[in-house]
């Protein structure tokens, strides 16, 4: 029988000692926040970022927003200008590029693996998400398309049983999100009708087949971008300007 060691002679190396996980930080919260605003268009691509603004919207001081401006300036998502302040990242169409080329490398492979040790019940959840996510963008519902189709691209690389993979994809899934969002209207049924045959291909086990389909998905959704940003669609740079979604979260740092 194990014993486990709580009392005040405990060492933090003792075995089955358990450590209550804290409260999220606060500048974890606005960091989040302020990401996923940035992803769903909220603040859109080369917007201007003023911290009392950001933390009126937030409900938050300036000190967390400060923080998190500096770890998404570290991370790619803002620049920051000397005597100018902070910019919602715009991409170069390199960056998409090789983000792209990294993702089709990744979930190619997943998909060849999920083809592989697919179940009935998950092929059955793949389905499924191709009905809701096809519902939403038939309603018009970019939002619910592009979360849904973040779902059914992880649900088939967590199907891959390879953990490093997971690890991987998820990583670049945000950013995927980033660059898919201003594409999704466009890409729009067919990029539903290219799930339903890489579900197919999956259901049938056919390895190969499925990782070519989800190569050509990814480059479909390369060139849709490629094709926005040269004008032969509606342009995705500058975004038009939204009126400021307020998240107040009514904390203090």
């Amino acid at each position: 029988m194990t014993t486990i060691s709580a009392g005040p002679d405990s060492s933090a190396d003792s075995p089955g000692v358990r450590h209550v996980k804290r409260p999220t930080p606060l500048r974890e919260s606005v960091y989040e926040a302020l990401t996923e605003m940035i992803i769903d268009g909220t603040l859109e691509r080369g917007r201007h970022l003023v911290e009392v603004e950001l933390a009126g919207m937030l409900g938050v001081s300036r000190q967390p927003v400060r923080e998190a401006l500096q770890r998404l300036n570290n991370e790619g998502w803002v620049d920051l200008r000397p005597g100018f302040g902070a910019m919602v990242h715009v991409p170069a169409e390199d960056e998409v590029d090789q983000l792209l080329a990294a993702r089709a490398a990744l979930e190619s492979e997943s998909a060849r693996l999920a083809a592989r040790h697919a179940t009935k019940e998950a092929v059955a959840q793949l389905k499924e998400l191709c009905k809701v996510g096809t519902a939403f963008q038939e309603s018009g519902d970019i939002d619910g398309a592009v979360r849904t189709n973040g779902e059914l691209h992880s649900m088939i690389t967590e199907m891959s049983g390879n953990r490093f993979l997971v690890d991987f994809a998820g990583q670049v899934d945000r950013r995927v999100r980033w660059y898919y969002t201003p594409v999704a209207p466009v890409r729009g049924a067919a990029s539903w009708r290219e799930h339903a045959r890489l579900v197919k291909a999956i259901s049938e086990a056919d390895e190969d087949k499925a990782a070519q389909i989800m190569r050509e998905h990814t480059e479909h959704t390369r060139t849709a971008y490629h094709e926005l940003q040269s004008g032969g669609g509606a342009p995705i740079q500058p975004a038009p300007e939204k009126k400021p979604a307020t998240r107040r979260r009514r904390t203090t740092d």
